[in-house]
């Protein structure tokens, strides 16, 4: 494509020098040169300004954009603090119920194998009393009905075996059994046993002392009474320790119960923070790396916005410089032909080159002069335009080969064209290498 280019131009060029041109004819391209640099020159400053617009609203676009997330870094970090924080906090709730819960349980456990000790222990002590009140009930209506029938003598006294006597008779009566009566004795001895303990213990009570004398029956009614006693307390017991479990029980129960609903609770807010933390890390990472990604990108636009800057001067400056040169070549050639310009004189006749040569003032002298200057212009642009070094250099290689060629009577272009051929054959060359590269890595 530069090939086509460099042809498409030094062609034409090539061509117009070779002609003859008259003065007026120099004049006239001189003229459409200069008003061609002048449009070029107002295209350049449109771009530029757009390009400077455009640089200017980048800027400001990326400052907002990375002050936009520099402020969303710090509350996504803010949210995972938060959210790290939430998380031990429901970790450590988690942790402490469930400790508290396994209390409760073993708490529980052991209150309720010792209420089933106790029940166990009360039903045993409740049919003992029971079937003593029952014997003591039955051996009293016994007695009883036998002091009716034979007389009191026989239940009148429990000492000297009194007790044992009656009751003896009544096994021998088959009124009671063997069992049962020795069941009795055994009561009415402990009794005995126990109240002659207290009366060393203390001075004997008239009452005491009376039921030592009293008749059997009487201490019978005495030992039923007791025994109706016991089994009363113990009833009485066993209603109280078993609402007392009931309650122990029931508050146990009430804070596992939460306590597992606590469990529930701080495993979902565990969760959901889990997630809101995973979520905020992922848009921290993203963030960062656009943060990132920005300020290199604002850091390359003020670099890249500077150089276009000052490549810009550059090319004012030196459109500048060759308005200059133009306006001067006019200058001379409309001062010194006069009235020439009517007259019409061959590029290569020496009475026009005699009329245009002013040593030191302008190196502007023939239509092919012209055509040379506007070739290393448009190869110096290129340069400027592509970025490339090899055309510099051909531009400058250019204007020193017209310097030094400018009085040789030989074709002023045999020079340019052959530094443009031998450019033309060297980016053959690197493009054919090129090729040759990547048909190698492909």
């Amino acid at each position: 494509m530069l090939r086509l280019a460099l042809v498409a131009t030094f062609a034409p060029l090539a061509a117009r020098a070779a002609t003859e041109s008259p003065v007026r004819k120099v004049l006239q391209l001189l003229g459409d040169l200069e008003a061609k640099i002048i449009r070029e020159g107002e295209a350049s400053q449109k771009t530029f300004h757009e390009f400077s617009e455009w640089c200017e609203e980048r800027n400001v676009n990326l400052g907002f954009e990375i002050k936009t997330a520099k402020s969303k870094i710090g509350d996504l970090q803010a949210s995972i603090d938060r959210a790290t924080s939430e998380m031990s906090a429901m970790q450590t709730k988690i942790e402490d119920t469930a400790g508290v819960l396994s209390t409760n349980e073993a708490d529980l456990k052991a209150a309720t194998s010792i209420r089933a000790q106790e029940e166990a222990d009360f039903a045993a002590e409740e049919k003992e009393l029971t079937e003593i009140v029952d014997l003591l009930t039955r051996a009293i209506g016994l007695l009883e009905r036998e002091a009716r029938k034979h007389g009191a003598a026989m239940v009148q006294s429990t000492a000297n075996g009194g007790v044992v006597k009656a009751l003896r008779a009544l096994v021998d009566a088959s009124e009671l059994g063997a069992q049962d009566a020795d069941k009795l004795a055994a009561l009415v001895q402990q009794s005995q046993q126990q109240s002659d303990d207290s009366d060393e213990e203390q001075a004997p009570q008239a009452a005491v002392y009376e039921s030592h004398s009293g008749s059997i029956i009487e201490t019978l009614e005495g030992l039923l009474d007791k025994a109706e006693e016991e089994l009363d307390q113990a009833r009485k017991k066993e209603v109280s320790a078993k609402h007392n479990f009931e309650m122990l029980k029931q508050s146990l129960e009430d804070e596992m119960k939460f306590g597992n609903q606590d469990i529930t609770e701080a495993k979902k807010r565990l969760a959901s923070q889990t997630e809101i933390k995973a979520a905020a890390e992922g848009d921290l990472e993203m963030t960062s790396k656009d943060l990132a990604t920005d300020e290199k990108t604002q850091s390359t636009l003020k670099q890249d916005c500077q150089e276009r800057a000052q490549d810009f001067e550059s090319e004012v400056k030196s459109r500048g410089e060759e308005l200059k040169a133009i306006v001067e070549a006019k200058k001379v050639l409309s001062e010194m032909t006069g009235g020439a310009d009517s007259i019409a004189y061959g590029l290569s006749q020496a009475s026009f080159l005699q009329l245009v040569t002013i040593s030191g003032t302008s190196s502007l002298r023939t239509g092919a002069d012209l055509a040379n200057f506007e070739a290393v212009r448009f190869v110096r642009n290129l340069a400027r335009r592509e970025n490339s070094e090899a055309l510099a250099q051909l531009a400058r290689r250019m204007a020193s080969a017209m310097r030094l060629g400018g009085g040789s009577s030989n074709d002023p272009f045999a020079k340019v064209k052959q530094l443009i051929g031998d450019m033309i054959a060297t980016l053959e060359k690197d493009a054919q290498a090129d090729a040759t590269h990547k048909a190698y890595c492909d």
